[in-house]
Formats: structure tokens, sequence, C-alpha cells
């Protein structure tokens, strides 16, 4: 048995691989996950957002993952990968071993993140913006007297007629619209949205994927895929 587990910004989420299928365990969030957090005596393969995990979770028999250690599954000498994050590579990995290409996943959480694979397997870079939990946040922090307004599955469908209802109205309708012009836009060079796959994965997928027809719902299992190829090469 083996332990993958995939560290966001928020939560952390672990699975099971047994060489055939995953058994997950209980999300945790990101600030309170330590060694103790994790099933003894497996060996752990890992990817991580969050650079301090890597010292908070030292001692541990854990393999983190980077674009630098993948084989060839992807190539991704094409993009400068000193910044690339773990769960982009990971993401990258999974398109490339399970859907068709070219293909494009968007990754719905705390960020939210395109990874864009061409039909030779290269990764040619993507994109990276605020997801709606981040908007919210933004707003509040950064004025004087919006509120930070709870979060919601779902979409409003008109105008709001108050400041809790307008911030509603503007970030979640906004997120939509940003997520159909960055995928829109990365799809052109591979002949438009007809030809390439489009795959949702994150926590806030449900939320994109049931507005946007083109989206695809990737499986639970996704992201960790892709970090136990990694890790296998």
């Amino acid at each position: 048995m083996t332990v993958i587990l995939n560290i966001g910004n928020t939560y952390s989420r672990a699975a099971l691989w047994n060489g055939s299928a995953f058994e997950f365990l209980p999300r945790i969030e990101t600030v309170r996950l330590t060694s103790a957090a994790l099933p003894a005596g497996m060996p752990v393969v890992a990817a991580t957002v969050v650079p301090e995990l890597k010292q908070r979770l030292a001692g541990a028999d854990i393999r983190f993952i980077d674009s630098r250690h993948c084989g060839c599954l992807v190539d991704f000498t094409q993009v400068d990968t000193s910044t690339l994050g773990a769960d982009r590579v990971a993401n990258a990995i999974a398109l490339a071993a399970f859907h068709p290409l070219p293909a494009i996943a968007v990754d719905c959480g705390t960020a939210i993140t395109l990874e864009v694979v061409d039909a030779e397997r290269i990764f040619r870079g993507g994109a990276i913006a605020p997801g709606r939990r981040l908007m919210r946040h933004a707003l509040a922090t950064g004025t004087a007297q919006l509120p930070e307004v709870p979060f919601s599955t779902e979409l409003p469908d008109r105008i709001g007629n108050g400041t809790m209802e307008s911030i509603r109205f503007g970030v979640d309708r906004g997120a939509i619209g940003l997520v159909r012009e960055l995928v829109e836009t990365a799809a052109k060079p591979y002949g438009g949205l007809d030809s390439v796959t489009v795959i949702a994965t994150g926590g806030d997928a449900a939320f994109f994927a049931a507005a946007l027809p083109f989206l695809q719902l990737a499986p639970d299992e996704f992201t960790h895929h892709g970090i136990r190829l990694a890790a296998a090469e």
C-alpha cells in the first residue's frame, strides 16, 4: 500500500493506493496537516503547493514529485518549470494518461489553474487566477465596507439588489466568465473547443462543470493518479 497525498492551499487529501484502486481518507485542513495525520508504516508520495509543508513533514517517508523526475510521461521542457506547481504537474500527467489529447485541465480550488497538454504530450503552459473563495476574501480584506460573502454552490441567475447579492453575482458569474474565456483562448491553437478535451477537477469543479457544458467533471482520483504516475517513473 502507498499513500498518495495531494496538499492544497486550503485542504489536503490522502488516498491509499493498493495497486489497482484508491481508498480515500477524510480531507484535512492543510494548516493542520502533520506526519501524525498520515497512516503509519506506509510510503507516501505527495504533491504540494505549500513549500513549508516539506519542513513540517520532515522525517516522514515522503517523496515529493516535481516536473524533473517524471520520466517521459509528459514533456515539460518547453516551459519554465522553476516555479511550476506539483499539482499542475500531476494534472498534466493525468491528462496525458487518461484523456484524448490535446487536452486542458481546469483545476478549481483556492486558485483556478489551467494545464494544457498538446497531441505530442508536450506541456504548453496554462493560466493561474483566483478561485471563488479567494475572490470573496480579497473583496473583504481589500475594501473598507464589503463583507465576506458565504460560499454558495448555486449560480445566481439575476443581478443583486443588495451588497451581499451583488458580490455573489459578481464573483460567481464573473468566475464562470473567467473560466470560459481562459479555456476558449487556450483551445484556439488546437482548433477550438470542439477539438480539445477539457476536464474540470478540484474542490469547486462541480460548480463550474454544471454551468459550462464543455467541461467534463473528472473523477475524484484524477490528480492523485497523476501524482502516482509521476512517482512511478
